[in-house]
């Protein structure tokens, strides 16, 4: 590869997102339709095809299915893909060398620098194989060496030294993309084990002493009450993927609210209005039940009074919007802010970290203009306010 074409191929590559390709295809005309647009062109092309393999993470299906467009970019006759222990994938000409592939990237491995590895150790001497030299490259992830690429073909210009740089690079980049999604996965499964750890051990010491009460006045009633609470804590500490529907969520929620009105009685009054249109509608597992128990406890625990809870969820075109609200104490909109600005003494309050829990997940999932948005004030009450979009492509409920 000239080194004008490692020029281009290095610019491209910096150019990758979807949007810039969008233009460069319905806008070709604007830019002229000259070689070096189309050069370009076809190397962005090129490499979005490549990206989705990789954005799942250096493995050998997704190095199979990434390799023949890599190969396309440096226009080599043959490239190979390793991670730090073995050989994922060889494609092009000269199969016969893919078991020689370790040996070439070893020092890589070990030393983390581009390697120019010539004929003595590469070439088989088989008339007509084009498979003489080989560039290998590391790719990385976090600083660390996780792999390496290897461009083979007759010569090793510096051209293609640069050029197999570029593509290492930008390999590295979807690698590193891919820790971060898992990352951010391991992170929701964290926060979910954090609100299942935060279910008020009260609520079931009091659910459990509410349900002994009934044993022997109202039989039946303690038996309805202990299937209450064991479809409760099924839902809540059962298996579950990221996502849920509203109609299961909300059931659940009902399970919590049954066992509280026994508890309660008359003290506890719950208003509930759903439409049937966003029953179906994905939502984050455990978005809403934080947000209930908080409002119970602020509305009733706190005092020695009658409360009221409402559960508001209407269909808002494109939306869904729910809201949770209570007649209790209401909170100081400054302590407000700073459990959702991520202050730690304020999360570790009673009802903090749920606040803040189903702030972030909403905000990862959907974006931060679907965070939470709540209306409290001291003395008069709180009312939290949740927008979710009806069809989301990162939310789906299995």
């Amino acid at each position: 590869m000239e080194p004008l074409a490692a020029v281009l191929l290095a610019a491209a590559l910096i150019l990758i997102p979807a949007l810039v390709l969008w233009r460069m295809w319905h806008g070709r005309r604007e830019l002229g339709g000259g070689p070096a647009e189309r050069a370009t062109f076809e190397t962005l092309h090129t490499a979005s095809l490549a990206a989705p393999p990789l954005r799942a993470g250096l493995s050998q299906t997704g190095a199979e299915k990434a390799v023949k467009h890599l190969r396309h970019l440096l226009g080599s006759p043959a490239l190979a893909i390793t991670d730090d222990e073995r050989l994922l994938v060889y494609d092009g000409v000269g199969d016969h060398h893919a078991r020689q592939v370790f040996d070439h990237v070893k020092h890589t491995l070990e030393h983390g620098r581009t390697q120019v590895v010539g004929p003595g150790a590469v070439s088989c001497g088989r008339p007509g194989c084009p498979i003489i030299f080989a560039v290998v490259v590391p790719l990385t992830t976090d600083g660390r060496i996780v792999g390496t690429l290897a461009a083979y073909g007759t010569h090793a210009s510096a051209g293609l030294v640069r050029a197999a740089e570029e593509v290492a690079g930008w390999v590295s980049s979807q690698l590193e993309l891919a820790e971060l999604d898992r990352s951010r996965t391991l992170l929701i499964e964290a926060e979910v084990r954090a609100l299942r750890a935060q279910i008020s051990p009260h609520f079931i010491y009091n659910s459990l002493t509410t349900i002994a009460s009934f044993t022997r006045t109202d039989p039946e009633r303690a038996r309805e009450l202990l299937l209450e609470f064991a479809d409760f804590t099924r839902y809540s500490f059962g298996k579950h993927g990221d996502f849920t529907t509203l109609a299961e969520e909300l059931r659940s929620i009902d399970h919590y609210l049954t066992l509280e009105r026994a508890r309660f009685g008359d003290h506890l009054q719950v208003t509930l209005r759903i439409a049937p249109e966003v029953l179906g509608v994905a939502v984050p597992f455990l978005c809403l039940q934080p947000l209930v128990e908080n409002a119970v406890r602020h509305g009733l625990e706190t005092e020695a009074r009658s409360g009221r809870v409402t559960i508001l969820a209407e269909d808002a075109g494109a939306e869904c919007r729910i809201s949770v609200e209570d007649d209790g104490l209401g909170m100081d909109p400054e302590r407000l802010k700073r459990i959702l600005a991520g202050d730690v003494a304020e999360r570790s309050e009673q009802g903090g970290v749920g606040l803040a829990n189903v702030d972030e997940r909403l905000r990862q999932v959907y974006g931060h203009e679907y965070g939470l948005v709540v209306e409290t004030a001291l003395g008069a009450g709180t009312k939290v306010n949740i927008r979710l979009p009806k069809y989301h492509p990162n939310a789906s409920a299995r």
